[in-house]
């Protein structure tokens, strides 16, 4: 009897150990909608990589790491302009790790339930916007005399999606990262295989980025049609609200 006392409460104990683990996973990504193609399989990596993150590496580390992944990127085109292309490679690495660091930092505090909402937040839009700038100068030093605007255009493009991103986030209070199919982590995906395509043919770096530049002015003038249609329901909501209820104050 003693034994099937102390098995049951083995079995016990790993089942409420099961159904802890789930909640945590199930919280990972509830302060975010993701819209991205790719976003099945990359919350599958997520949920897998943050049971396997040691203890000691915090939120602010892998934010860290991401940031690291920018300089990695930056550091691969210096060493393609001034040796060879062929480093370029070391910057498909350097996307890597900007995506390991940059996607596991917020969901790690989620899962260990030690989530900083607004701290989180803002440290996000700000390493990205500098992670951007930073990739942003690695085009200029590689692309050389004469392509140095599509650098200028692909950092300019990629802060008013930002921008879209924190005002849609004010009118809507739902949080999305993401521009339709396509988020930052298929941005990763282009700027990857345009890198090897570099690699590969020489030349091919100027075609598309020129490519994904055009592509990113598309997205965000559709993407600002779209805000502006929300800001202006949320107006006549308000005014309706306002009008039933005079005390009502605007935000």
């Amino acid at each position: 009897m003693k034994g099937n006392k102390t098995t049951d409460d083995m079995l016990e104990k790993k089942h409420d150990q099961v159904q802890e683990e789930n909640r945590k996973k199930a919280s990972l990504f509830k302060d975010r909608k993701r819209t991205n193609l790719l976003r099945s399989v990359e919350q599958r990596a997520i949920s897998y990589l943050v049971t396997k993150i040691p203890n000691f590496i915090t939120p602010n580390i892998l934010t860290g790491i991401g940031f690291l992944g920018g300089v990695m990127v930056l550091g691969g085109f210096v060493l393609a302009s001034y040796l060879d292309r062929s480093y370029l490679l070391l910057g498909v690495l350097g996307l890597f790790v900007n995506w390991f660091g940059d996607s596991l930092d917020g969901r790690i505090a989620y899962y260990r339930n030690i989530p900083r909402k607004w701290y989180g937040f803002s440290l996000d839009i700000i390493m990205d916007w500098i992670n951007t700038v930073i990739m942003g100068l690695g085009f200029i030093i590689y692309l050389g005399e004469g392509y140095e605007l599509l650098s200028y255009f692909f950092v300019a493009l990629y802060g008013w999606a930002m921008i879209i991103t924190q005002l849609r986030y004010k009118i809507t209070d739902n949080y999305t990262i993401d521009a339709g199919t396509v988020g930052p982590t298929e941005i990763r995906g282009i700027i990857s295989l345009i890198f090897i395509l570099e690699v590969l043919y020489a030349g091919a770096v100027n075609v598309f980025s020129a490519l994904v530049v055009v592509i990113l002015f598309i997205v965000n003038l559709v993407d600002t049609k779209k805000l502006l249609r929300l800001g202006d329901t949320r107006d006549i909501a308000e005014r309706a609200v306002k009008s039933t209820s005079p005390n009502v104050k605007e935000k």
